[in-house]
């Protein structure tokens, strides 16, 4: 495909441009990621301009550019793509196509007011993975191509959802093409295109990602954009001196030689020598230099303008520089025909660097005074702290409580659409002010909370230094406390946790205030893997616990097995612990009804709320908890392979990775699948040094169970005698959460029968003792093992009676199965293997098939 414009040396990369629109616009519409790379000046943005006219007549395109003094504004690229798509459509339309993410991702995009709980900003990228495919989806018939220049200058909330976006281009008729710098996007820390890769993305044959980094033109290249520009006359000793001067940058070149047009000066040797001061006024000082002489007013406006950025509105540039409206018309005017600005409202700076050049030339001073009016200015015309809240950034500290006000109603805003990186700048300056004394503290404790997702232990140290400091109302350091606990518990320290929460609940009078402390002290206490005296625990929460009557929410947890209202799975001011806690209690106390209609809503509120990062992974993985214990294999595995594949999203070494990948082992394991169980085991790090908190279900155990069924019999017998040594002393005797009695038992059968023996008794004593019927169950099968044949009959028929009445149907199948085979019973045997298919346990569905044979060969 031939460009549409003079692009020298170029033919690399229209060549990539076009192997990428070829492939999106053929048969199978593969989208792909297109990434060009190079310094200032380049060629990217006339070739990102070049590829568009390419696929005018092929695709939907859609641009967006990041800008200097902009990359603070969050979703600004994403706005710029998507809103002119979105503004063709109605009200009505926009809500079909958004759905269920319209409340979560519309206020994103400036399209709706942010209602409802703080959104996840996983969850407002999700929406807008959710708004594009359907975009996508109605543009069936001309492919998406996405444009995004100077992505180096791009926001961080912009990049966040294109690093996850283009991950999945391989399955949308979507191609993202986008220019950076590459110095100054790993400057930022923000390369979002490191890790990309096709395989991750999808199948390689099914993925394109292509990366072209642009060259200086040579000199027979400089040579030829001369003589286009200046006439064939143009000598060969003035053509090289033109790529001397510019090294052969093709926006030098041309500025360059656009001045020797303006200067008339003839393109021979003898006007060499005179190119080199000429090239100056292209740049740096030069340009400033050239800009001066325009005079004080195209000056002045010509900051005013730097300061605002991009899409430079002329009225509010007049404002700042102090300007009539007919000054700024003149102004423009000057600029236009200087070749520094284009359009005339919005404007635009003719190139990044010229915006650049100047921003950094306006005097220190100046330049902070600018930003104050900028966001006055911005405030004044209604558009929101917010939107000021960039130009507030960059004004001096002076103790100005307006400013302090001004940021924090900003860092709300930001926090309501889902940009707690934007709201942690804002609070962070607002700190540098600096606010009144009385309200420092609070200021941090607002801190704290905005970092509570993304940086627990951020939230830590500025939660600490609020309650160290006066200003925090009674209120105000009940929630700072609780929020604190919950930031040490994430950050695996619920010890310290449990520490805090104690120390706050001893100074804090009687009333809901201390009943919340004293709620979570003993939730975080008794999650801990190693707490020291969980007896004590039971008995100090029965002694608080015993004048309660449930007359409000402080005092009642459920409501017919549900959350009470204000105890919901979104409620800010208890957490989503709580009811966790009650649903994880069902689950383990053959109350599945209960834990699945808990763990249901917690994935749709979740949903609704787009909470769609480590909260809706946990809420999978509680799914898959209950379907496990219900013995539905395959619809567990399921859940937990989504639970992981969210949490993936979010970080590593997460507490519901540790409690997924657990649940996930022991799935597997029950399903026969020893190798995958291994894999999971190993990619998750699933083994000793364990979290500080309880892993869901025993990870010792499982990991116990695993290498029993890889045959590492002596390694699994040392650990399951380690953690239930540790599980006794500390009077934790559910076998169901912790199965290494069993386990032990079994593995002992050979080599120590009496003390297999004995392990088995005392696992039965436990259960009896815990009461729920699969702990009974188990217990019975296990003991079955070492009694006499009729003592054994009698124990496994009691042990299918107990699992028929708990609704685990796993281990129902594996009662059956054991008395089949005990009893040379075929119809038994048949049960089971029936229970084994509706199950997916595949290994068992075998063994029973092979037992039934056996005893049908036999008689």
């Amino acid at each position: 495909m031939k460009p549409s414009r003079p692009l020298y040396e170029r033919e690399p990369e229209i060549q990539a441009a076009t192997e990428a629109l070829n492939a999106l616009c053929g048969a199978q519409a593969i989208g792909g990621l297109l990434v060009f790379s190079g310094e200032g000046g380049i060629g990217k943005t006339a070739l990102l301009a070049e590829i568009q006219t390419m696929a005018a007549d092929r695709c939907t395109v859609w641009s967006a550019r990041g800008g200097e003094t902009v990359t603070s504004v969050p979703f600004h690229v994403v706005r710029q793509l998507l809103q002119p798509a979105l503004d063709e459509l109605s009200l009505d339309d926009r809500l079909e196509l958004f759905g269920d993410w319209y409340e979560i991702t519309a206020p994103a995009l400036g399209l709706a007011q942010p209602s409802g709980p703080q959104p996840d900003p996983q969850g407002v990228r999700d929406g807008l993975d959710h708004v594009v495919r359907g975009l996508a989806t109605r543009l069936s018939h001309r492919p998406l191509l996405l444009v995004v220049d100077d992505a180096h200058w791009a926001d961080g909330e912009s990049l966040a959802w294109l690093s996850r976006f283009t991950a999945h281009l391989h399955e949308l008729p979507v191609l993202v093409v986008q220019a950076q710098r590459p110095k100054e996007l790993a400057d930022r820390g923000d390369d979002w295109v490191a890790d990309w890769s096709p395989a991750a993305g999808g199948p390689e044959s099914k993925s394109r990602l292509v990366r072209v980094a642009l060259r200086a033109l040579t000199p027979d290249a400089t040579a030829e954009l001369v003589r286009a520009a200046l006439g064939e006359h143009a000598d060969d000793p003035f053509c090289r001196e033109v790529w001397a001067v510019t090294g052969g940058n093709p926006y030098e070149a041309v500025e360059l030689v656009a001045k020797v047009q303006d200067n008339q000066l003839p393109p021979v040797e003898e006007s060499a020598g005179e190119l080199r001061e000429l090239g100056a006024s292209a740049r740096g000082s030069g340009l400033v230099a050239r800009l001066e002489r325009l005079g004080t007013n195209a000056n002045r406006f010509a900051w005013a303008a730097a300061v605002l950025g991009t899409e430079i509105s002329q009225e509010l540039a007049a404002s700042l520089a102090g300007m009539t409206p007919a000054e700024a018309a003149d102004c423009t005017a000057r600029l236009r025909d200087a070749r520094i600005v284009t359009g005339f409202d919005p404007l635009e700076f003719v190139h990044p660097l010229i915006a650049s050049t100047i921003y950094r030339s306006i005097p220190s001073a100046t330049r902070t005074a600018f930003h104050g009016r900028a966001a006055w200015a911005i405030t004044e015309a209604g558009m929101g702290a917010a939107a000021a809240s960039r130009h507030l950034l960059e004004v001096h500290p002076e103790a100005d409580q307006d400013v302090v006000r001004q940021l924090r109603e900003a860092a709300r805003q930001h926090l309501a659409v889902g940009a707690p990186e934007a709201a942690r700048r804002c609070l962070e300056r607002a700190l540098r002010e600096p606010p009144r004394p009385e309200d420092h503290a609070p200021v941090l404790y607002e801190l704290g909370c905005a970092t509570l997702l993304s940086s627990p232990p951020t939230t830590v140290r500025h939660l600490r230094t609020a309650l160290e400091m006066p200003g925090l109302d009674d209120a105000l350091r009940v929630d700072a406390t609780f929020r604190l606990a919950a930031a040490l518990a994430h950050n695996n320290e619920l010890r310290e946790a449990a520490a805090t929460l104690a120390s706050e609940a001893a100074r804090t009078a009687p009333g809901p205030g201390l009943m919340r402390l004293q709620a979570a002290h003993f939730q975080w206490e008794g999650m801990q893997a190693e707490e020291v005296d969980a007896p004590g625990r039971s008995r100090r929460l029965a002694n608080n616990t015993r004048h309660l009557a449930g007359r409000d929410n402080a005092e009642r947890a459920l409501v017919n097995g549900s959350p009470a209202r204000g105890l919901g799975w979104t409620d800010a001011e208890w957490g989503f612990e709580f009811p966790t806690m009650v649903g994880i209690t069902y689950a383990f106390t053959d109350q599945l009804d209960r834990a699945e209609s808990l763990f249901s809503e917690a994935v749709r509120a979740f949903e609704i709320s787009g909470w769609s990062g480590a909260h809706l992974a946990f809420a999978h993985t509680l799914m898959g908890l209950v379907h496990r214990r219900r013995g539905k294999l395959a619809e567990a595995e399921g859940f937990l392979r989504e639970g992981l594949r969210l949490a993936d999203r979010v970080g590593t070494g997460l507490a519901v990775q540790w409690d997924a990948a657990c649940l996930l082992i022991d799935t597997l394991l029950a399903r026969g699948r020893t190798a995958e169980a291994r894999l999971v085991a190993d990619r998750y790090k699933f083994g000793a040094p364990w979290p500080s908190a309880m892993v869901l279900p025993d990870g010792p155990c499982v990991h116990g169970r695993l290498l029993l069924a890889e045959g590492r019999t002596k390694e699994a017998i040392a650990e399951l005698e380690s953690i239930g040594a540790a599980l006794e002393a500390r009077e934790r005797f559910n076998g169901v959460w912790a199965p290494w009695a069993g386990d032990l038992a079994r593995a002992l059968r050979d080599e120590d029968p009496v003390r297999a023996a004995e392990l088995a008794n005392r696992a039965r004593q436990h259960a009896e003792r815990f009461g729920t019927d699969t702990a009974i169950g188990e217990a019975l099968r296990c003991l079955a093992l070492f009694a006499p044949e009729e003592e054994a009959h009698r124990l496994l028929a009691d042990a299918v009676r107990h699992l028929t009445a708990s609704d685990s149907q796993y281990e129902l199948a594996l009662a059956r199965y054991d008395y089949g085979v005990a009893t040379r019973d075929r119809r038994e045997l048949a049960q089971a293997q029936k229970l084994a298919v509706r199950c997916g346990a595949e290994e068992l569905v075998e063994r029973a098939q092979r037992a039934g044979a056996s005893i049908r060969s036999s008689e």
